[in-house]
């Protein structure tokens, strides 16, 4: 493993230099400026993350191409019926807050009946634990709940638990129910509200734990559900294609230190209720974020935590349309950044440390690439320009190490006919990659704006709180649009008047990478428009596998 991870981290640091390179030869040609060093300064900040996305991008892919079974190559394990032995005890933990039940049940009970089907079902106990704290709310869940239980052959294999204080969010949710429910129960399944998994897919994790005891956690893999609404159609169908490279190739170097995303993941008990135990921040808050800190305690205490990168049977949903999304990423970016006080906590490896601050990166990026497009924008209307053929090799070297995870997993796919029909042949598959990428370039500039003004509002004090999330498709109406995404608009018409003061040119360069920023209320409004959504469904444009079959 550490030979992997050396290649890895030569691989990192050549292609973050290389752009730094270009960056500096492109500005540098036409002198420097005080306005030229804070751009370079910007970029040599998202250098790291941008190389990271290429380096697991060329890794994952490489092995997707060459390997006969990809997923088994960076994690061995056995994908085979009847599970052999005894299956070990496994409490399925569903977290639930303010949920709409009739959308939460249906995949538990797909999920139950398929372990029922496989001679497992005895094995397995499903916990619903609700943290709902409205009490007209709490009360349709547990009837809900009830029902279910009575539908169901085995009704003493489902248990409904809820909290009266939410102490600790999910991460204490989870260790409440650890403390005082889990007795007697080897393994945990955790899901969340939004989960659908199956038995096969559970019982493979499982498998995996039951041959290794050193073994803490199994993340799988997760895609995105069949989705009707256009905007997480097309989200999930170019996240898909991305964080199949990604997760193969971080498997490949990071082995026994892999990730924790919190669900559709089987968990050791007694090893994470002694080791994972949060921490309070120095000013006394909870932590958010609590899943790849749990991760880091897990392996920092020397046991394992690895992903399988195999997509089939383990999905969620995601948001609904682009309001959602944005608060969505302002929930984990303020758990994210977090981050920053546990760097030095006891009992999490070097490799623990570099997992946080991963983490950190997704999100700390936003401001700098929202700057840089600022800077852009005032080199270019007050003269500053640079030689067009050096600028377009550094913009386009950098775009293609930032997208490279989903680029190289568009081709991946097309290289292979069999993954090509799964998306319903080479020319169905094309047109929802393309439609898919222009919609990416769109969303990217939107959210980076949406993530600097977040945490400019953490800054200054304001803190995230962790609200009920909103799985239903609905349409944005235009006030809605105009009253979030104004900020966007306004400081898009900036930059680009900035742009248009040097001439047409510069305009159609950063098109593609500010564009969304001009559009942001329409596409907004467009992506949850439901005969958009009918539109795409009815031509399978980004449509899923599972979708078409």
């Amino acid at each position: 493993m550490l030979v992997r991870r050396l290649i890895t981290f030569a691989l990192l640091v050549t292609i973050a230099l290389s752009l730094i390179w270009l960056v500096a030869a492109a500005l540098g040609a036409g002198g420097w400026s005080v306005g030229k060093a804070l751009f370079f300064l910007c970029f040599a900040g998202t250098a790291p993350w941008t190389a990271l996305c290429a380096t697991n991008a060329l890794i994952g892919f490489t092995i997707l191409m060459v390997a006969r079974d990809p997923a088994r190559s960076v994690f061995a394990v056995e994908d085979r019926l009847p599970f052999p032995g005894a299956v070990p005890r496994t409490a399925i933990a569903v977290t639930v807050r303010n949920e709409d039940m009739q959308t939460v049940l249906p995949p538990l009970r797909r999920l139950l009946d398929g372990l029922d089907a496989a001679g497992h079902g005895d094995a397995f106990t499903l916990f619903v634990l609700s943290d709902t704290q409205d009490a007209a709310a709490a009360q349709s869940e547990e009837l809900a709940v009830t029902a279910f239980r009575a539908a169901y052959p085995h009704p003493d294999h489902i248990r409904y638990r809820r909290r009266t204080e939410s102490a600790g969010f999910k991460a204490g949710n989870v260790m409440e129910f650890l403390d005082n429910h889990a007795d007697g129960f080897e393994l945990m399944l955790t899901l969340d509200a939004d989960s659908a998994m199956s038995a096969r897919a559970v019982l493979r994790m499982i498998r995996a734990m039951a041959a290794e005891p050193q073994l803490a956690i199994v993340q799988h893999l997760i895609v995105g559900r069949p989705a009707a609404s256009a905007f997480p159609r097309l989200f999930q169908f170019g996240m898909r294609a991305g964080m199949r490279t990604w997760a193969t190739g971080q498997a490949w170097w990071q082995g026994n230190d892999g990730p924790y995303w919190g669900h559709n993941a089987v968990v050791r008990i007694a090893p994470f209720r002694d080791i994972c135990r949060l921490p309070r921040l120095p000013d006394g808050s909870e932590i958010l974020s609590h899943d790849q800190v749990e991760a880091a305690l897990l392996a920092g205490a020397g046991w394992k935590v690895r992903i399988l990168p195999d997509e089939a049977g383990s999905a969620e949903a995601n948001p609904p349309a682009l309001p959602e999304f944005v608060r969505r990423d302002a929930r984990w970016l303020a758990g994210n950044l977090q981050y920053w006080h546990l760097l030095k906590l006891p009992g999490i490896n070097a490799m623990g440390r570099w997992q946080l601050v991963q983490a950190i990166l997704l999100f700390a990026g936003a401001p700098l690439y929202t700057l840089m497009f600022g800077l852009a924008a005032w080199l270019a209307a007050t003269g500053e320009t640079a030689p067009a053929g050096r600028v377009a090799w550094a913009m386009l070297a950098w775009a293609l190490a930032l997208y490279a995870p989903k680029l190289l997993g568009y081709a991946e796919i097309f290289l292979k006919p069999a993954e090509r029909e799964r998306y319903g042949g080479g020319k169905l598959f094309g047109q929802g990659a393309a439609t898919e990428f222009v919609f990416t370039l769109l969303l990217d500039a939107i959210g980076a704006v949406s993530k600097t003004l977040a945490i400019i509002r953490l800054s200054l004090g304001m803190r995230q709180h962790w609200v009920a999330h909103n799985r239903a498709d609905r349409g944005v109406g235009w006030w809605e649009a105009l009253h979030m995404l104004w900020p966007h608009t306004l400081f898009g018409v900036v930059c680009f008047t900035g742009f248009g003061l040097c001439g047409v040119i510069p305009i159609l360069w950063v098109l593609p990478l500010g564009g969304g920023l001009l559009v942001s209320i329409p596409l907004c409004v467009l992506t949850a428009d439901p005969e958009f959504s009918l539109w795409l469904r009815e031509r399978d444009i980004a449509a899923i596998p599972e979708e078409l079959t």
